[in-house]
């Protein structure tokens, strides 16, 4: 896969241009709208996810998604990993919501298996035991990429509830992005994800260095805190702050602290 991500079309494009429903993606549990946005003579495929199609629940406050949506974007362009697609907070034809780049992955691409042995591969990494049928378990395991381990990094940083198998988009030029992160930047620990694999390792030194650059941009009064300042509280924010300092603290990926199931579900 490709370190540095495609040149995607701005977010001036999505966050402008006229908006028009094209359909609904059915499998989601909140309203997602596949769309075309136009402006000035470009054109692109997005998402638009409107809050008022947002579902309740019990643990987020209700009307919040599209804003934690449009919050992980902006750490993820703090990092320059490029992890999440241009995302961005805009009306359209349901109201206000989250606006995102479509992204077309390769369905080539092999990030997560199921295998019979009681170890991973080499270039895998193992998650834990997934129950096949009533007599059968699997291992389950996901590749052990850089690009992987990095989305693995930022979700413990904007603490992903829900980081599913189906949420892993690998682009068929080779860059990987991560979406739907509705479910993230609560205040207490809900670290669920498929991404396990690191768990305890220490971090890669370019992780380092971007959670350095991350606790410099967190400070108050610098362009990342006042804008996640405008879509999270103030409790949120302080709460990545302190994220972002347990990690540089401990050096190492976390480990599922065992308060909160582990593994989303349904995983993929």
């Amino acid at each position: 896969m490709s370190s540095s991500p495609p040149s995607p079309p701005d977010t001036e494009l999505l966050a402008r241009g006229e908006l028009t429903v094209r359909g609904r993606v059915r499998e989601a549990s909140n309203a997602v709208l596949y769309c075309s946005v136009v402006h000035e003579g470009r054109e692109a495929a997005c998402v638009y996810k409107p809050v008022a199609g947002e579902a309740p629940l019990w643990d987020f406050p209700d009307g919040t998604l599209a804003q934690r949506e449009v919050a992980a974007y902006e750490i993820s362009e703090a990092t320059g990993w490029g992890l999440v697609p241009p995302t961005v907070l805009r009306d359209g034809p349901f109201g206000e919501g989250m606006v995102q780049l479509w992204i077309e992955a390769d369905p080539g691409a092999r990030l997560l298996a199921l295998t019979e042995g009681d170890e991973a591969e080499e270039g895998w990494k193992a998650v834990g035991l997934a129950q096949v049928d009533e007599d059968r378990t699997a291992l389950l395991v996901h590749a052990d990429t850089p690009e992987l381990r990095r989305l693995a990094v930022l979700d413990a940083v904007i603490n992903n509830a829900d980081r599913k198998g189906g949420h892993l988009l690998p682009a068929p030029g080779g860059h990987l992005y991560g979406i739907d992160h509705g479910v993230t930047f609560h205040v207490d620990d809900k670290l669920r994800t498929l991404l396990w694999g690191w768990a305890g390792e220490k971090l890669p030194d370019e992780a380092t260095g971007v959670l350095d650059v991350l606790d410099r941009s967190l400070a108050p009064g610098e362009p990342l805190a006042t804008r996640l300042a405008e879509l999270l509280t103030e409790a949120e924010v302080t709460a990545v702050r302190g994220r972002v300092a347990a990690l540089r603290s401990s050096g190492r990926h976390p480990a599922p602290s065992g308060q909160w199931p582990s593994i989303p579900w349904p995983p993929v």
